[in-house]
């Protein structure tokens, strides 16, 4: 990185800046910075902060997309599920879904054909196939109502999702990128050779210099359009609501089920963090301007009602624990429905008359989001002298996930011989949000006192160290909604207590992080 001072503000200059911390930018920081770029992201608040926090925690192909001819979509996300099983072993699961056959809806001729699809479009190679299901004696049909006799079952994967962007985000700070938390883009204006970008940081204003600018804003990419580049896009996005609710374990096994609902919706129910079922998720346009989302009462009502429909025991809005909602910031493709508007992504590149470039990103779901970093950062290739190196995040495990798909059991045996006194639950936690950096976590203890203090569940202070030194964390809210989702077991006054703890000064990762391979 080239710095320098310029009217008395620091002046620095990267070959990319990406305004935006959710998966797409983080995503695509990693890719370009794995290449050789230096790379800037600006992310306003906390990674994961909005919509990447707030999916069906899903790496799937998306089966209904069939009925919208998303073949693309669908061959590139059943690719992408063992892709990503393989590169986070420790925040990736495969996960059998029961779809119980309804003979009011979709033909069960249709169900066998899409599966039979499911099964080949994306190279399956170690996820088991699909089998037909006799709900009267399979465990899978004890918590149905008497109605359903027969169904399938399937795979796709299970991802804690703002794990999966803060790994990202660490990976891509580890290859050299400069990433930054709280920090507002102020304006960012074309210059002949670079994009001028002031930018806000602790109350202080700087400028950042980048040869190539990717706008990854998410559900604000318009108003940074807009209000920040001042620039027009002929694309549209269309901001569509998904709602979740979180409540009491609603069956024994570890299957979860897909439900067809008479409005042509699908709702999930799934196993989550061992002692509650996670349902979603709802499609309701949104409205122009973003804001923090909430599950209305008619969203739980009707996602209540949707399982209930399935379910023996009726699921009521009284048994909620917990509810989420993000805002999707799907590409406007004229559907009439939001549940129809395509879950495909877009990627718009403005260099017209060999402008300095933007690169906008519309759309995208979690499960392609290395893909369209990839994309992006091709697409970028020509402004980026790096970039033109080979793809590489596709084996390049990220951090944690250096032990294959089948060896987590034996990461927790490593962990439970180096350190006998450790809990073995929480060995199992510890390795599946941290994989082999748990050790880092534990490093010098030589007894549970040796963790620090104790805040709530089974949360020490060694970990909250390691998240505010490693991960960005500054808040209780970091640490038990995005870092963990142990909020859910947490108490009014241990989460002020935790918050009161981090406010003290605790160590935070440095904003600035040096660079290899800067531009000069």
């Amino acid at each position: 990185m080239d710095a320098r001072a310029r009217d008395g503000i620091r002046d620095e200059i990267y070959d990319l800046a990406i305004i935006g911390g959710g998966v797409n930018g983080c995503g695509i920081a990693r890719d370009a910075a794995g290449r050789g770029a230096s790379v800037v992201l600006l992310e306003q608040g906390d990674f994961a902060g909005a919509t990447s926090s707030a999916s069906t925690k899903l790496i799937h192909g998306g089966l209904r997309y069939l009925e919208h001819y998303e073949f693309r979509l669908v061959h590139e996300a059943l690719a992408e599920r063992e892709v990503l099983w393989g590169i986070a072993p420790h925040i990736v699961r495969p996960l059998r879904f029961v779809l119980p056959h309804h003979a009011g809806l979709r033909p069960a001729w249709l169900l066998r054909l899409g599966l039979f699809l499911y099964d080949h479009l994306g190279g399956r190679r170690r996820l088991p196939a699909t089998r037909a299901l006799d709900l009267t004696r399979d465990p899978a049909g004890r918590p149905l109502r008497e109605g359903y006799r027969r169904g399938f079952e399937y795979s796709d994967c299970w991802v804690e999702d703002s794990r999966l962007v803060v790994l990202n985000a660490l990976d891509a700070a580890e290859r050299g990128a400069d990433i930054r938390r709280g920090a507002r883009v102020v304006s960012a204006q074309r210059e002949p050779e670079f994009w001028r970008i002031e930018v806000e940081e602790d109350g202080a204003r700087h400028l950042v210099h980048a040869r190539a600018l990717v706008n990854a804003a998410g559900p604000w990419v318009h108003e940074v359009l807009a209000h920040v580049l001042r620039a027009n896009s002929p694309a549209n996005v269309r901001l569509v609501q998904g709602s979740h609710i979180v409540v009491p374990r609603l069956y024994e096994h570890d299957r979860a089920y897909i439900f067809q609902n008479a409005d042509g919706r699908i709702i999930f129910a799934i196993p989550y963090e061992h002692d509650f079922t996670l349902i979603g998720t709802t499609d309701r346009d949104y409205g122009s301007t973003p804001g923090k989302p909430v599950a209305s009462a008619e969203e739980i009502a009707y996602l209540c009602a949707a399982a209930s429909e399935y379910f023996k025991a009726p699921v009521t809005p009284d048994q909620v624990v917990w509810t989420y909602s993000g805002v999707r910031p799907l590409y406007d493709d004229g559907a009439s429905k939001a549940q129809e508007a395509t879950r495909d992504y877009v990627l718009e590149l403005d260099d017209v008359d060999g402008r300095v470039p933007v690169l906008s990103v519309f759309g995208g779901k979690i499960t392609t989001y290395r893909r369209l970093a990839e994309h992006a950062v091709q697409k970028l290739a020509p402004y980026l002298p790096a970039a033109g190196k080979a793809s590489w995040t596709g084996t390049a495990p990220l951090p944690g996930g250096d032990f294959a798909v089948t060896d987590q059991p034996r990461v927790v045996g490593q962990i439970l011989r180096a350190h006998p006194w450790l809990d073995e639950r929480l060995a199992r936690r510890l390795v599946v949000a941290y994989g082999t950096r748990a050790m880092r976590i534990l490093d010098g203890a030589r007894s549970a006192g040796d963790l620090g203090r104790v805040f709530g569940a089974d949360l020490t202070e060694a970990e909250v160290r390691y998240l505010m030194r490693e991960e960005w964390a500054r808040t209780a809210e970091d640490v038990l909604w995005r870092r963990s989702k142990l909020g859910l077991r947490f108490t009014a006054e241990e989460t002020a207590a935790l918050d009161a703890f981090m406010a003290q000064g605790a160590p935070h990762r440095a904003a600035s992080t040096p660079l290899k391979g800067a531009a000069q």
